[in-house]
């Protein structure tokens, strides 16, 4: 869930929509060093104007990379100018609506099975070692794009113990870019209106879930919430009350 924010996802997938750009982006993509706008518009039989165009959305939208390098080796004065040159900046782009993140459920289930198959340990506390450390690089790398420090375990108690009433703020921001579309609970806490996990959720609750909580747990721990905050509600029979939206998660921030 450390990919492209949804928003970014979502305008690449629609970028790629456009014949022209999506040819334009297999070339760029499947070529083994930077392309210019010459060789790619050759490539898909574009003018130079229109790839230049086009290649450049590609960039505003994520999918490309520029870089700027002479050529035939030549260096130094009278050489020339640099060549603008493309190359692709994601291996693969996905959105769904609402946000769904069923590739790292994937990623942390497999590594799960591997730790498990080879150290001979319990395949649920494989996963959630696995989802928790996931939660925290994620939480720090959060941290840090926003100018901060990572908080430890230690420092995530003392941290939210001296937050005062935003001392969530930082953990709800990160939420919101992992697709959990946080809301204020009207008691001070959050609830999550958005389960990434949702399809899958639904048919194993009790894996899912708890992979969910050590994951958030992991992050709140980098972001300085303390993991105790993470409330796992009992999502199915709220739902049968009218107490949950359809597609809500499990879990929910309690206030402070």
């Amino acid at each position: 869930m450390t990919k492209l924010p949804w928003n970014h996802r979502l305008a690449a997938v629609a970028s790629l929509g456009d014949e022209s750009r999506r040819r334009l982006f297999d070339f760029v993509a499947s070529a083994a060093d930077a392309v210019g706008r010459e060789d790619a518009a050759r490539a898909v039989g574009l003018a130079r104007s229109t790839a230049s165009f086009h290649l450049d959305r590609l960039v505003k939208d994520g999918l490309l990379a520029v870089e700027f390098r002479k050529l035939g080796g030549r260096e130094g004065p009278g050489s020339g100018r640099p060549a603008k040159l493309y190359r692709a900046a994601v291996d693969e782009v996905a959105a769904s609506v609402p946000d769904r993140h069923y590739d790292l459920a994937a990623e942390l289930l497999v590594s799960a099975i591997e730790d498990a198959t080879s150290g001979g340990g319990s395949p649920r506390e494989a996963l959630l070692r696995a989802a928790r450390a996931r939660g925290q690089s994620a939480g720090e790398s959060a941290a840090r794009a926003a100018g901060r420090e990572p908080e430890g375990a230690a420092g995530a108690a003392e941290a939210d113990s001296a937050g005062g009433p935003d001392g969530a703020g930082p953990f709800a921001d990160f939420l919101a870019g992992q697709g959990y579309c946080p809301a204020d609970d009207g008691g001070g806490g959050l609830v999550l209106l958005n389960c990434p996990f949702h399809r899958l959720a639904a048919g194993h609750a009790d894996v899912v879930c708890a992979m969910n909580g050590a994951f958030l747990g992991g992050a709140s721990t980098a972001l300085g919430i303390d993991p105790g905050r993470i409330e796992a509600l009992a999502i199915e029979d709220l739902r049968e009350q009218g107490g949950a939206q359809p597609g809500q998660c499990c879990a929910r921030i309690l206030p402070l």
